[in-house]
């Protein structure tokens, strides 16, 4: 029980977007195709800087103008630091 808690308090840090952070990683539902993903952050206004292994997760830069609320709008589940995602995959 403990190893588990020191995970997943371990990983809460390291996925953790940082405030200054330009780039973030976005996860949106795991059962939207590639092309819904890449619509819904292009709606947003994001710029997309990279893909990865897994159809519903891109690295973007958001818009500068309350980007994230608008990758939230977009279909965005959650934000991530995309070095340690980079890591983990």
């Amino acid at each position: 029980m403990l190893l588990v808690a020191g995970w997943l308090a371990i990983a809460a840090v390291s996925l953790r977007v940082p405030p200054d952070a330009d780039v973030v990683a976005v996860a949106f539902p795991p059962w939207w195709d590639s092309q819904q993903v890449i619509t819904a952050a292009s709606s947003a206004g994001a710029s997309i800087v990279r893909t990865s292994s897994l159809q519903s997760l891109l690295v973007v830069r958001p818009d500068r103008d309350d980007g994230s609320t608008k990758l939230k709008r977009a279909g965005v589940w959650i934000m991530l630091n995309p070095q340690a995602v980079a890591a983990c995959l």
